[in-house]
């Protein structure tokens, strides 16, 4: 891989990977961490891919499982810093939203922001995550009937 392709990757696929870690983590700095393990892996990694899709699917994959290794390995830190999550939002409305999608575990946390965040299907997410599409679909209503009692409204992030 060149550097020229490497940079193209990184300005193509840096944004949601580093969204998929940050909603996984909760960390600015993990997420971060996690981001620049990825993308090292991946220029490193002698592979490639036949399409654009299943190259991002494979750097979501990748994204999910370093997240999980990390907070395996450090404790817990709960909630992204305020000043954080505000860079990721348009409005006060939207901020809102996405600190209580912030709030939900991890595995509704991820859909979501899959989801809604990045305009993933169900297909595609169940796919990514190693999961059937049925518990995709469930953990999507789990996680909108969790975000209608933490908003106390009908909400669609």
């Amino acid at each position: 891989m060149t550097r020229d392709e490497m940079g193209a990757l990184y300005d193509q696929y840096s944004g949601t990977v580093y969204r998929v870690a940050l909603s996984y983590c909760r960390n600015v700095q993990d997420a971060e961490d996690v981001m620049q393990e990825v993308f090292l892996k991946r220029f490193t990694l002698d592979r490639s891919f036949p399409d654009e899709g299943q190259e991002k699917a494979w750097l979501i994959r990748m994204t999910v499982n370093r997240c999980k290794n990390l907070l395996k390995a450090i404790k817990r830190r709960r909630g992204v810093p305020l000043e954080d999550a505000a860079g990721l939002c348009v409005n006060d409305e939207e901020t809102g939203i996405w600190e209580a999608v912030a709030s939900l575990p991890a595995k509704y946390r991820l859909v979501i922001r899959l989801y809604y965040g990045e305009g993933y299907s169900v297909g595609e997410i169940a796919a990514m995550l190693r999961r059937s599409e049925t518990a995709v679909q469930t953990q999507l209503y789990r996680a909108r009937r969790l975000l209608k009692d933490i908003l106390g409204e009908e909400v669609t992030p």
